[in-house]
């Protein structure tokens, strides 16, 4: 099956130097099955917490992706891929050796911060990259990523079915690192999102930036500081960009 736009852009932001790649709320499983295709991972790791959804994907790629092993001088196996069912925010991190990312995709930014932070939480010793697509509520995504360290790798902002996401690819180090590192951390409002390549991209970032401001400009009625706050902020990307401030 051919894979979304949206899931498209998620797989060619990923480098490939992992070890470990966790397809979290992956539902069908096509993002990584596309991840197995190219061979981004050792290992590709296929995340959710519906049963029927683990049982139909593990189906699949025994049909598929017959697992290969790959013998070594100590006897050990190297699986391509494993099936869990279970809460993202429980994933089993330090089970693991290697370089892992972690991609969440398809869920609100509310649910989408809890189980970040959770892992970032859970497991201080590791250096974990995240690559998340939420569907609503971005800003306070970014600034829990950005109050914990959350170093930008790259981040995209695409347009599919009249809706608009943020692609976000970003490095939390283990904690005893976090100071060593001079690498920049994600903004809260949005850097490369607001660069355009194209005149299409250039449409993109117009009308994605009036729906948050048409959005912004509602809960700033209520008084919100921070909503106030993003407003402002916002606002001065759009003065930056010479776009036109009324929505």
């Amino acid at each position: 099956m051919k894979l979304s736009h949206r899931l498209s852009n998620i797989v060619k932001m990923i480098t490939p130097q992992y070890v470990h790649v966790w397809d979290c709320c992956c539902d069908h499983g096509l993002l990584g099955a596309e991840i197995l295709n190219q061979k981004l991972a050792t290992t590709t790791h296929f995340v959710d917490i519906v049963p029927e959804l683990m049982q139909q994907v593990e189906h699949k790629l025994q049909l598929f992706y017959p697992l290969t092993t790959y013998a070594t001088d100590n006897a050990d196996t190297a699986q391509h891929w494993q099936v869990h069912c279970l809460d993202v925010a429980q994933l089993p991190l330090n089970n693991y050796q290697g370089r892992q990312l972690v991609i969440i995709a398809g869920v609100g930014g509310d649910l989408m911060l809890q189980m970040v932070q959770q892992l970032i939480y859970t497991h201080p010793s590791l250096s974990l990259d995240f690559l998340l697509c939420s569907v609503n509520n971005v800003a306070k995504l970014r600034a829990m990523l950005n109050a914990n360290h959350c170093q930008l790798i790259d981040e995209q902002l695409i347009s599919e079915n009249r809706r608009y996401y943020e692609l976000l690819y970003v490095r939390r180090p283990a904690t005893n690192q976090i100071k060593q590192s001079s690498a920049p951390l994600i903004s809260l409002l949005g850097d490369k999102i607001w660069q355009s390549h194209c005149a299409e991209q250039s449409v993109v970032i117009e009308r994605y930036l009036k729906n948050v401001l048409i959005h912004y400009r509602k809960t700033a009625n209520s008084k919100s500081a921070i909503d106030i706050s993003l407003y402002e902020g916002y606002q001065h990307i759009a003065d930056s960009l010479q776009l036109a401030s009324e929505v």
